[in-house]
């Protein structure tokens, strides 16, 4: 007497029913199948039809499944890459808030050095006045004309370390790619430069 395992390898190797769907049944059910199938063709033909017909429902099936798979993958792929475009313009807003302040910043900087700069030079106009008349005087004032000469030859040193400064600073600020604040620079530069 076979088991009810050996009745469902039979029905599948000879009438192709799963071990799936046969599982359904009970032994007795099994043998009663394996019976009916031998002793009407009819009824072989349709099981036939329908394990076919299952086959075909399996694989494509199989097909649509690795086709959903694949395009889950794909949407996780895009969410992804979705996230990491946002994350990328949000440090973009950043550095772009973060660039728009140091021009302000820049802006602030240059008024000021330049206020300095008109300053200074206003200074040294009137210091060249100073030891001009200073020359003209007696012999008892030259003590004081060497001085002014002294304080006319640091306030050069302080011009000249303001514009290496700015010439530094100006040499940073290029590195940077906005267009408009690197050529304020340039002609700031120049400015400065005479």
């Amino acid at each position: 007497m076979a088991s009810k395992a050996e009745l469902q390898d039979v029905l599948k190797t000879k009438f192709g029913i799963n071990k799936n769907i046969s599982q359904l049944f009970s032994k007795e059910e099994c043998e009663e199948l394996l019976n009916l199938l031998h002793r009407e063709p009819s009824a072989a033909k349709l099981v036939d039809s329908y394990a076919d017909k299952n086959n075909n429902l399996g694989r494509n099936n199989a097909t649509y499944a690795r086709a959903r798979n694949q395009a889950e993958r794909k949407f996780e792929a895009l969410q992804v890459e979705h996230r990491q475009l946002e994350n990328s313009i949000q440090s973009i807003e950043a550095a772009k808030a973060t660039l728009e302040s140091k021009k302000r910043f820049l802006e602030e900087e240059q008024r000021k050095l330049e206020a300095d700069i008109q300053n200074l030079s206003s200074k040294n106009q009137a210091l060249s006045s100073t030891v001009q008349s200073l020359t003209n005087q007696n012999a008892e004032l030259t003590e004081a004309n060497t001085q002014l000469k002294k304080e006319n030859k640091d306030l050069k040193n302080i011009v000249d370390q303001i514009r290496l400064r700015l010439a530094r600073d100006t040499k940073l600020l290029l590195q940077y790619e906005d267009s408009e604040i690197r050529k304020a620079l340039i002609r700031l530069f120049r400015w400065t430069l005479g």
